[in-house]
């Protein structure tokens, strides 16, 4: 029986407060002043290895995000996102564009240790933040999709695997708000609203790792069915865990279980390519169209997701097959369900998740022919030997692309995008 007792008082909305300690976040508060020019204004978010600001760099009157890292994690991500953007300034070579540019970057000292800072600009909301309210409308979708491939060939074209691509590592671009002062910041979204850090032993705080107050991320975003093609930019963000294949074997993925790659499960001594991230594209586009992600996001086990892929795809490679222990316990022979088991295919997927939640609420549904091109697309991802797969060029020039995503996402950029 675990004996361990949470340290505050739970706070919903805001990071774990059990991470401001040596090693992990930085304390940090509004009115907080970094480098001598960004003051902190409010919070825009969290993650497991970092907590996001919205700052106003004073000497040039913009508004920035600070995203501050956790002291024992040396990202590379600061590394290699400043080339990244490096060369889209210098290439200006579509895609470079949907990659965060980086403005500034450096380390700030405090009572858990030294935290690297990356200034970069600021977003709207993630994509998974944007469709709480239900799916985009499907010109925008479309245009999404497209603009996310465009970014992977260009990771890929330049050496790198992304790692990690989900609809969480999505925003949608935010028009600039320097012309607005603080004060109207405020008015027009939110203002920060402290939230007291309270000990669960109700004693005073006295360690300076932990900030006196926390605070709520503001909503800059839009409901999903309310944003426009124009409006319909993104950035894909969070480089901590890329790599290039070239330089470095990678053999674990840090994609969320239900859009990861399944040769990390069945071919675990084979290092991780580019292909990778094909798999996880094609579940991320598949996330864009609909409301339900392509697999049981719910799903907890290796085996319940292995299942869920065989239901949707059909038999996995033979070899595969012969290792895997938990086969018996839904299937009969590769391929073949139990008798009276349940099997969500990928046609009924496609109407769950993509056709009837777009019907029930009056917004236009896909065409038989767009139908059968998207198809075609995704299940040239979604192979189970990565080999087999497309490459995010090959994508590109899938007749979905070519005939009804890339044509909306020029209408995003208001030119022809190669």
């Amino acid at each position: 029986m675990s004996t361990h007792r949470p340290l505050y008082e739970y706070i919903d909305g805001v990071e774990r407060l059990d991470c401001y300690r040596p090693g992990g976040y930085h304390p940090i508060q509004i009115g907080d002043v970094f480098q001598q020019r960004y003051r902190i204004i409010h919070k825009l978010g969290h993650g497991s290895y970092s907590t996001i600001w919205l700052a106003r760099d004073e000497q040039i009157a913009t508004y920035v995000a600070i995203k501050v890292g956790v002291a024992e994690c040396h990202s590379k991500e600061v590394e290699l996102l400043s080339r990244i953007s490096a060369v889209a300034v210098k290439n200006r070579e579509f895609g470079g564009n949907l990659i965060p540019p980086v403005w500034d970057r450096f380390n700030i000292d405090g009572p858990n240790g030294t935290h690297q800072c990356l200034v970069t600009a600021l977003a709207r909301c993630s994509l998974v933040d944007a469709t709480n309210d239900g799916p985009f409308q499907l010109d925008v979708a479309r245009s999404l999709s497209a603009q996310l491939a465009m970014a992977l060939a260009y990771i890929h074209q330049l050496g790198y695997v992304h790692g990690d691509l989900h609809m969480g590592n999505i925003l949608l671009q935010l028009p600039r708000l320097d012309h607005l002062s603080t004060q109207q910041l405020y008015d027009e979204f939110d203002s920060p609203e402290p939230e007291p850090v309270v000990r669960a032993d109700k004693q005073p705080l006295t360690s300076p790792s932990i900030p006196t107050h926390v605070y709520s991320p503001i909503w800059l975003g839009k409901p999903s069915n309310e944003v426009l093609v124009p409006e319909a930019k993104i950035l894909l963000t969070d480089f901590g865990t890329a790599f290039s294949p070239a330089q470095e074997s990678r053999f674990d993925s840090y994609t969320p279980l239900h859009i990861r790659p399944p040769e990390v499960r069945f071919e675990p001594t084979r290092p991780l390519s580019y292909t990778s991230d094909i798999w996880s594209l094609g579940c991320t586009v598949w996330s864009i169209l609909g409301v339900k992600p392509f697999l049981d996001e719910w799903i907890f086990g290796q085996d319940d997701i292995t299942a869920d892929q065989v239901d949707a795809l059909g038999p996995m490679p033979d070899e595969w097959w012969e290792t895997w222990q938990g086969r018996s316990k839904d299937f009969v022979g590769n391929g073949k369900p139990k008798e009276g088991r349940e099997t969500w295919t990928f046609d009924r997927r496609f109407e769950d998740a993509i056709q009837a939640p777009r019907r029930r609420r009056g917004m236009e549904a896909m065409g038989e022919e767009e139908r059968n091109a998207l198809y075609q697309m995704v299940k040239g991802m979604l192979v189970f030997r990565p080999e087999d797969r497309l490459s995010v060029r090959q994508v590109l020039q899938t007749d979905w692309m070519r005939k009804w995503a890339i044509p909306e996402a020029e209408r995003t950029w208001g030119r022809e995008l190669h």
